[in-house]
Order: C-alpha cells, then structure tokens, then sequence
C-alpha cells in the first residue's frame, strides 16, 4: 500500500496536511507545487488499496484524474473549498467539500478532525484573508491580540511562500515547508523553536511588500484598484499577498494585480471587496486560464490586449 498526500503549497494547503498527519501520522509521498499548480493529481499513479488525500486543490479541476485514481481501485479523502464539479459517486471517495466565502480547507479538516489541531486552522484562516473569520475563531479560543498577531503573521508567511510562477521564486518547497511544520502540535512551537524558517519568511515578505509599495496603482476608482507589477523575483512572490493587504486596508474595493511574465502575459491576482466575498471567480473565469473562488481568484496568463477587458469586467460586477 501507497500513502499520498497532494496539497496546495500556500497555508490553506500545509495547515491542512499537517492537521491530518498530527493526528494521523503515516510516511507518504508528497505531491505539491506553487500555489497556482492545481492540477496534482496527474501526478498521481495510485492503485488498489492505496490511499489518496487531496487537500485544497479544485475538484473540478481535477475531475477526470479523480476518477481515473478512483477506477484503478484507489481510496480517496477529498477536502476542498472551491468549486467542486459534479462530485463522483463512489465507494472509494470521501468528499469534504464547502465552497463557502467564510469557509478554507483547513477549517474544514478541523471540523473532520473535530477541533483536535485547532490553532493550525486558525493560522491558515487568516492565511487565506479569512481575518474576520480567523479573529472570531481566535476570540472563541481565548487567545490574546499578541498570540492572534502571531498566528496571522505565520498564516500570512505560509501563504506568502507559495506564490511564484515556478519553485525557484520560493523561499521553500511547499514540501519542505510543511515538513518543518508537521514537527509541531501548535504554530507556536513553530514560532519559537524554528526561528530561521520564520525569520526568512518575515523578512522577504517585508522587503517584497515594501518593493510593492513603491508601484503606483494604474486604474483606481471607487470600485476598483489595479496594479502593475514587473517581470521580477519579488513581483511574482509578492502578488497575491499584497493584493490581500490592498483588499483589507481597502475592504469597499476590489482590487487586480497583474505581474509581468516573461512572455510578455500577465500573472493576475484578483479580490472582491472584503464587504463583499463574491464574483472574483465569476470575473476569473471568463479568461482562458482563470479561476478561483468568490472572494479571490486569479488568471494564470493575460494577454495584454485583455488588461482594459479585465477591467471594464471588474468595475461592471463592482461598481
């Protein structure tokens, strides 16, 4: 029997693999990528009686490799926040699926785990910008404003690590990542015995964001911001979290990222107003190599002839 565990390499994806294996130790192979790499279960070859768990990677992304694991005997455990796809009907599957805007994986496989690993589901939760959500959960669990801090920022910095247009944009491979976190039942062992995985993080985040800073945006009304960034290390990294902060300092707007690529498209990043967690998919899915979820999505190749597209479809579902 084969074990694999294949997740998305931000903080939605790690918090959640490493609740599962804290409560479930088991040597597996580990199947991730950069965040934007979602369709991991090609990489799959699973046969009879082994075991599958797939975390924060869209079903309907990975319809047809589901159902080819499935035929060849497999066990699935499938848990996910966005959009599923017709879910298959078999024996074999296990399916958590909750394509809330309030809801992330992570909160998900707590709920499956019944709480057991709790503080990793909040720090994913404000990973994914779910700060509204991950304050109250912070709140219910007693913790302090300095401890929810602590949990934001590790969120913020796990999520911040799995943006790049390839792994040599990263500080770590996803995988690497979380075997550093799965040594510890609370983030906050994390935070003070492994201080130089921390630390890196912080800092390329806060020099990356400041870089980000410097750029002005191009488009900028009440309904929507829009950014552009250049074909650098940092841009590629820096896109999706700082479109985060531009949303929470900003939560009446919506708010588009594009990041130059060296073939002259764009990587694009896009977030609905924090006040209102929808449509981000809606206006990502009508590109070629868009998609998402209500509050955030993104685009993996614009043409620049598409940008003034891009943004007449935003300020028609924001303004």
């Amino acid at each position: 029997m084969t074990y694999f565990d294949v997740f998305n390499g931000d903080a939605d994806g790690i918090c959640s693999l490493v609740q599962l294996r804290l409560s479930e130790p088991r040597e597996s192979r580990l199947v991730t990528g950069i965040k934007r790499d979602i369709n991991l279960l090609q990489r799959v070859e699973a046969g009879n009686e082994d075991e599958v768990s797939v975390l924060d990677i869209s079903m309907q992304k990975n319809q047809d490799d589901l159902r080819r694991i499935l035929s060849d005997g497999a066990r699935v455990f499938y848990a996910d926040h966005h959009k599923s796809g017709d879910i298959p009907e078999h024996p074999n599957l296990s399916a958590h699926i909750e394509p809330s805007p309030s809801a992330c994986t992570a909160l998900i496989v707590d709920k499956y785990l019944k709480g057991r690993f709790h503080l990793w589901a909040i720090t994913a939760a404000y990973g994914d910008n779910l700060t509204l959500v991950a304050d109250e959960l912070a709140k219910q669990q007693g913790l302090s404003e300095q401890q929810s801090s602590a949990l934001q920022e590790l969120g913020i910095y796990l999520n911040y690590n799995g943006y790049g247009a390839s792994l040599d944009d990263l500080f770590y491979h996803p995988a690497d990542l979380y075997r550093e976190c799965v040594q510890f039942s609370s983030p906050f062992d994390f935070i003070e015995q492994n201080k130089a995985v921390f630390q890196t993080l912080k800092n390329g985040f806060e020099q990356d964001v400041a870089s980000a800073r410097s750029e002005t945006l191009f488009h900028q009304t009440a309904s929507v911001g829009a950014l552009m960034l250049p074909n650098q290390t940092w841009s590629r990294r820096v896109s999706g979290v700082f479109s985060n902060q531009l949303s929470n300092e900003n939560p009446d707007r919506a708010h588009v990222i594009l990041t130059e690529k060296a073939d002259g498209d764009y990587l694009v990043s896009i977030r609905a107003p924090q006040n209102q967690l929808e449509g981000a998919d809606e206006v990502a899915s009508q590109f070629d190599t868009g998609g998402g979820r209500k509050g955030a999505a993104g685009i993996n190749a614009l043409p620049e002839s598409e940008i003034s597209a891009l943004i007449d479809l935003m300020e028609k579902r924001y303004g």
